[in-house]
């Protein structure tokens, strides 16, 4: 029996209009950030969202969220289409769907005690937990590793470890069933990091949640994510499960990606072939014909050059969208 996807999107386009500011703040084109993607997370499931800063990323997670509101396409959580959902009907969602941002201290209220910044999901949602809303805030701090203590201390109080940490406790508060991790860790000390992405996992182990893990950091996304999605100018380039994906990656942009990872075996890192792609990534607004990474391909034919490759599955749990990919490894 095939499970349903508690997210689910088709066709996800979120473009930007850009003006030249000024007095006459005239329109100079559309940036086209996410263009068309479709993407699939199962319950308890942790998909990466990977690519270069630039490649839209970001956008598609704030866009699940209703943060951005999508420009074509559908988005389809637990069973529901809720592309056209206005801020009044997302309210009642909003337990069930939440975001952890990438910068800890810019995203808590820094006024408010972490215990009000806790806090304020019950009240939003008008729900009263069992024992009341201190002791569960409390409850929660012990959870993600702070002491309960410090509830009413400040953020500016706590180092940035820490402040991810709370807003870790404010997302899973009301044990929401799908979580938009955007960049958690990459603002923190590496040795940190290993303990935030270890807490998100023993908390996926616990409460049953899915999340989609928005990193460039590939490998935080190894360790955590059960399917990598590759995305490059707003498109998806390459989506499989973990293993098949490291172990051989066959679109030639996530082999780049994947030769910069440091690997902790010097002599294995000398052997290894390093691939450096030539250029910049070309500008969202102006996105090249045909293939978006035919201006950095080293494998680039005619072909790439006016024809877009369709997202086509190659295997049960792999989908790429190459003209001329890498070879499949031979078993």
């Amino acid at each position: 029996m095939m499970t349903e996807p508690i997210l689910k999107l088709e066709g996800l386009k979120k473009h930007f209009e850009s003006t030249s500011g000024g007095v006459f703040n005239r329109k100079k084109g559309v940036v086209k950030a996410v263009d068309g993607i479709d993407l699939e997370v199962l319950p308890g499931q942790t998909v990466g969202l990977v690519g270069e800063s630039g490649c839209g990323k970001t956008t598609v997670g704030r866009t699940v969220l209703k943060l951005y509101e999508p420009t074509a396409g559908k988005i389809i959580f637990n069973g529901r289409d809720i592309t056209n959902l206005s801020r009044k009907e997302m309210k009642p969602l909003r337990s069930q769907m939440q975001m952890i941002f990438q910068d800890p201290f810019a995203s808590l209220n820094p006024r408010q005690t972490v215990g009000t910044l806790i806090g304020a999901t019950f009240d939003i949602q008008k729900i009263t937990p069992p024992g009341g809303v201190k002791v569960e805030v409390e409850r929660l701090m012990e959870r993600v590793g702070l002491n309960p203590e410090h509830v009413n201390r400040y953020p500016h109080e706590f180092s940035g470890g820490q402040r991810q940490r709370i807003g870790v406790a404010r997302a899973i508060a009301l044990k929401p069933k799908l979580i938009v991790a955007d960049e958690p860790v990459s603002a923190l000390d590496v040795s940190i990091q290993a303990q935030v992405v270890n807490l998100l996992d023993d908390l996926q182990q616990e409460f049953g949640m899915s999340y989609l893990f928005v990193a460039h950091d590939l490998s935080v996304v190894q360790h955590i994510s059960d399917r990598v999605i590759v995305m490059y100018l707003g498109k998806v380039m390459e989506d499989a499960d973990k293993h098949d994906l490291f172990a051989a990656p066959r679109h030639p942009y996530t082999k780049a990606l994947l030769s910069a990872v440091p690997v902790p075996d010097p002599i294995k890192g000398r052997a290894r072939e390093r691939i450096i792609l030539q250029g910049d990534l070309p500008s969202p607004m102006n996105p090249p014909a045909g293939c978006v990474f035919n201006t950095r391909c080293w494998k680039v034919q005619e072909k790439c050059l006016t024809e877009v490759p369709a997202l086509v599955q190659i295997s049960p749990n792999h989908r790429l969208a190459c003209h001329f990919p890498e070879p499949a490894k031979s078993n």
